[in-house]
């Protein structure tokens, strides 16, 4: 029988086996590395688009809050029983007017405007209307324009409101068909039975708590 010569398997040297873990364990330390690098990016990016948002959030909430308080205070500024005063271009007698150079309340008896219980301008009171369209377009041009409405206390509370409503829409229908009055600049007030001048025990107090107001103020 013929001899075999069997050689032995040469194995590696252990350091190589060592290396090539290395260079592993060196592989993936980089590449978890790169991993977080890309969160913190992502993460930061996100950060930095979420306050933006929030701060552009702010700036328009601001800027809106400011525009509305700039309104409110000029407005807070108006004293419906303030000083008389006279205008040339006003002369009927059945129209009050009262403020300075910043604003002027127009007032009116609202049986001069209406019949009772009626929300629709009575032709006799084109001619009042028409003065103080006229006085808003010489004095204040281009300004806000508020319609209050009054009624005294005889019916229930929600009747008068909506009689005033009805009674303020119909004075802004005729100051921007007839007075020229932008209706955007218009805003209406019915305040119904509420903030009375006089006793609603007597027919002169209910007279007097039956008014509207027209109130023109200068444009900022």
């Amino acid at each position: 029988m013929a001899d075999l010569d069997v050689q032995p398997k040469s194995s590696r040297p252990w350091w190589l086996w060592l290396l090539i873990a290395l260079v592993a364990i060196a592989l993936l330390f980089f590449l978890l590395r790169g991993c977080d690098t890309t969160r913190d990016e992502v993460d930061s990016a996100t950060g930095e688009t979420t306050s933006a948002v929030s701060e552009a959030g702010d700036e328009v909430a601001g800027a809106a809050a400011t525009g509305a308080a700039a309104v409110s205070d000029a407005w807070d500024n108006v004293n419906l029983d303030a000083p008389e005063v006279a205008y040339d271009e006003i002369t009927d007698e059945d129209i009050d007017v009262r403020g300075n150079e910043d604003y002027a309340v127009y007032s009116v008896d609202e049986t001069i405007l209406f019949g009772s219980d009626k929300a629709a301008v009575q032709p006799q009171a084109g001619q009042k209307l028409q003065q103080i369209a006229t006085s808003m377009g010489k004095r204040f041009t281009g300004g806000q324009v508020r319609i209050y409405g009054y009624t005294d206390a005889q019916g229930s509370a929600s009747y008068n409101k909506e009689l005033a409503e009805e009674r303020t829409k119909a004075v802004q229908n005729w100051l921007v068909d007839n007075g020229k009055i932008s209706k955007g600049s218009i805003s209406l007030h019915p305040v119904g039975e509420s903030n009375p001048v006089a006793s609603n025990a007597t027919a002169e107090g209910r007279q007097q708590n039956r008014r509207v107001q027209i109130v023109a103020r200068r444009s900022e």
